[in-house]
């Protein structure tokens, strides 16, 4: 039995299904679907409601998986692409130190689902249970992967939609379009 991967695997796995509670529910003093929605629209990711349920699901999705051990690359994926995604929009303009409210903890959390996907989820999970247990080099690369490409596409699309949101209602505004000439007079 590899009882380091089975306490990694539980402490994540149940952390990540409070986390995203947090957001689906408000549980365990969070703020739930419409304050974090509010968050994300402050980060560009419109509509926020759409995002931090998103979000909440693919964090406490993860943390079930991982916390049974079933689907752990797909587990793994989850969860990296959820803090990939934090380190995208909130935490790499900081740099690396969490003091400076930085991406070391989003970072140590993605090196651990890869170093889970590559090891397997260990003997007491419901992958080795059910004979579907996918592990080793691969599944790591492949899972991190996943979830960081899923982010970046994710992320890069609503920021862009935003983006382009706020250039038509801008140029569309006929009070924003007499502001330069109310300014000069």
């Amino acid at each position: 039995m590899k009882l380091g991967v089975l306490i990694l695997r539980v402490v994540l796995g149940a952390l990540f299904v409070g986390h995203g509670t947090q957001k689906l529910f408000g549980w365990f003093g969070g703020h739930g679907p419409d304050a974090t929605g509010g968050f994300f629209d402050k980060l560009g990711l419109r509509p926020g409601r759409q995002h931090a349920v998103a979000t909440g699901v693919a964090e406490a999705g993860g943390g079930a998986l991982l916390l049974l051990g079933l689907f752990t690359p797909l587990a793994a994926a989850g969860i990296s692409g959820v803090m990939a995604g934090a380190i995208k929009t909130v935490h790499a303009p900081n740099g690396p130190w969490v003091t400076d409210n930085g991406y070391e903890y989003q970072l140590v959390i993605i090196a651990a689902m890869a170093a889970i996907a590559d090891t397997g989820p260990g003997d007491v999970s419901l992958d080795h249970a059910l004979g579907i247990e996918a592990h080793g080099p691969f599944w790591a690369i492949a899972s991190v992967g996943a979830g960081v490409a899923a982010a970046t596409f994710v992320i890069d699309r609503a920021q862009k939609q935003t983006q382009a949101q706020q250039a038509q209602q801008t140029s569309g505004d006929p009070a924003s379009a007499d502001a330069p000439a109310r300014a000069a007079a």
